[in-house]
């Protein structure tokens, strides 16, 4: 199959790419290590990546379009795999569906994870990362054996500047935005997959895994 993940801030899409890529032999395309990849290679779209990076700006959509293209056209057409962070807003989602066809490449379904706006506030509030090693924790999922200390190496952890209420708030918003014009893009062409997401991480991958079963029946 080839899918699409969307959903907010703190929804799980990273974990959950990561699970069905495994269960149902996708390639995981995540944009952060396609642009990471794409700057190692050293090639000319990776020079440009990294010029924008470096100089601390954000990558234009023209130049990650391009990295995106260059990485599904090494795939090939009878590869399956799943886009995790992209697209992210409209007009992504018009890009990929004028590209694709050219590689005789078809979405079968864009999955949105849905999650109620507090759970979000939690999820995203309770993470604390270690300042050395980086390993994330959860105040009330995950927390660390010591208070405020990693396991791993000790060192102190800390609340990410994106992950206080305000912040978050705006990072919500943005998602608003940019992200529910799109979700519309795909329900009127009949790809939209809806799963209520808030739930233990192997509970909401059988509910993902049960839905694109009903999506490759309807394909036979």
């Amino acid at each position: 199959m080839r899918l699409i993940l969307m959903g907010p801030p703190g929804s799980g899409k990273g974990t959950q790419a990561k699970l069905l890529a495994g269960r149902e032999h996708l390639t995981h395309l995540s944009t952060g290590d396609m642009l990471r990849e794409a700057i190692r290679s050293g090639s000319e779209l990776g020079l440009k990546a990294r010029d924008a990076v470096e100089g601390g700006k954000l990558v234009s959509d023209d130049l990650l379009y391009d990295i995106i293209e260059a990485r599904l056209r090494e795939l090939g057409s009878d590869k399956c795999f799943i886009l995790d962070g992209f697209p992210r807003n409209l007009r992504q989602a018009e890009f990929l569906e004028s590209t694709l066809p050219r590689m005789g490449i078809g979405i079968d379904a864009a999955i949105l994870l849905d999650v109620p706006r507090g759970s979000l506030l939690k999820r995203l509030s309770g993470r604390r990362v270690c300042s050395h090693c980086g390993k994330e924790y959860h105040l009330e999922f995950s927390p660390p054996k010591v208070d405020g200390i990693c396991d791993v190496c000790g060192n102190k952890l800390y609340q990410r500047e994106d992950d206080r209420p305000e912040k978050i708030e705006e990072r919500l918003k943005t998602y608003d935005e940019a992200t529910l014009p799109m979700v519309e893009f795909y329900r009127n062409r009949g790809l939209l997959v809806e799963i209520e997401a808030d739930g233990g991480i192997e509970d909401v991958l059988q509910r993902i895994l049960d839905s694109l079963d009903k999506v490759k029946q309807g394909r036979v």
